[in-house]
């Protein structure tokens, strides 16, 4: 049996349960080691957006925030409370999931163009990692669609259809609590909720929107609401359309959505994971945010995982949240936003070939992030 599946898993319940069963403790102030991050002149108000920037969802702000790959944040639009996920079109329309509602922003002039506000009442717009309203979001392959996992507090989420035309929600689907993730098989046939506080990835048919949950706890569920031991991010295997979740750093959930079946693969990096992609090569990248406890597992990093399942570990200062790569698969960005407490105000530029790093500014508790 697995060191977190042993003693740990008692003492980690009894400290969630001291953080009133939450299962990543809210941010506090930000904080980072390592130097400080770079800055760069703003963009003149009526100049076009320079192709290659990158985009963030700033969870300390109300803002989504341009970032030049080489000299760091250029301009700002505000877009509603705590924005946490967000999706790029090719029409270069980002979808941005706020505790307020999706808005709209034209990334090309820089304008919030609409806020779609959601059908399902989630309490009091509030800021922090438990706040009600959009986490995931992603796009459907023909861009006509928006889906958004909506956390509710003290239930199950939903899962709301915004149609991108007529920018309004058609549909909401139940779906697990917290839906840290959302993401939509190549065909576009299926969407994928991850439900972080439920171990489990509701599949949901695009044209009947009947959901289906399948279980993903390849640690148990034994402590619920308490447990660190649950899934965050998702990313879909184009070769196969299978489900990729890291945990811990030390397994990976493979689970097929046609028969809900998962086997699990070990992995190397020995710390508490979140942010999941893959570059067109078929490379994994993961984000490890650090140890849950200081003698249980190892720092920040990013996990680059080979398709035979080979991997390089690099180490990053301070804690992250998510990851995107680069068109040319060269470089990884990584959001030191970050869901708990020591977040920091930029990313980190990650050589996936060398592993150097360098830092640079990026808004405010930078979450989601995407390339234009």
């Amino acid at each position: 049996m697995n060191r977190r599946a042993r003693g740990t898993r008692t003492a980690l319940a009894a400290l969630a349960a001291a953080l009133l069963l939450a299962a990543c403790t809210e941010g506090g102030a930000p904080s980072g080691p390592g130097p400080a991050p770079s800055a760069a002149s703003p963009l003149p108000a009526t100049a076009p957006t320079p192709q290659g920037l990158l985009l963030t969802a700033d969870f300390g702000a109300d803002t989504v925030t341009f970032v030049d790959p080489q000299r760091g944040a250029v301009a700002s639009v505000a877009v509603g409370r705590a924005p946490y996920g967000l999706a790029v079109g090719a029409d270069g329309r980002a979808w941005v999931a706020t505790a307020e509602g999706v808005a709209v922003v034209d990334t090309r002039t820089r304008v919030r163009l609409a806020r779609i506000p959601y059908r399902t009442d989630t309490a009091p717009v509030t800021d922090g990692e438990y706040r009600g309203g959009g986490m995931g979001i992603a796009l459907s392959p023909d861009g006509a669609h928006a889906y958004v996992g909506v956390n509710v507090p003290g239930t199950t989420g939903v899962l709301e259809v915004v149609d991108t035309a007529k920018r309004e929600v058609t549909a909401v689907v139940p779906v697990g609590r917290r839906p840290f993730d959302v993401d939509v098989s190549p065909d576009g046939a299926e969407i994928y909720a991850t439900g972080h506080d439920s171990f489990d990835v509701t599949v949901v048919a695009a044209g009947t929107l009947r959901p289906r949950r399948i279980e993903v706890a390849p640690y148990g569920t034994e402590d619920g609401l308490g447990s660190w031991l649950k899934p965050h991010y998702t990313a879909v295997r184009p070769s196969d359309g299978k489900l990729l979740l890291p945990f811990e750093g030390e397994r990976l959930a493979v689970v097929d959505p046609r028969t809900g079946s998962t086997t699990v693969e070990p992995m190397t990096a020995d710390t508490h994971q979140h942010g999941a992609t893959l570059t067109p090569d078929g490379r994994l990248l993961v984000v490890g945010t650090g140890a849950v406890e200081p003698v249980e597992g190892k720092g920040p990093s990013l996990t680059v995982r080979s398709p035979d399942g080979a991997e390089r570990v690099y180490p990053l200062e301070g804690p992250h949240e998510d990851v995107t790569v680069s068109r040319d698969s060269r470089t990884a960005y990584v959001t030191g936003g970050y869901t708990r407490d020591g977040y920091w105000n930029g990313i980190t530029v990650v050589d996936l070939g060398t592993g150097a790093t360098h830092r640079l500014s990026a808004g405010a508790r930078p979450l989601g992030i995407a390339v234009l």
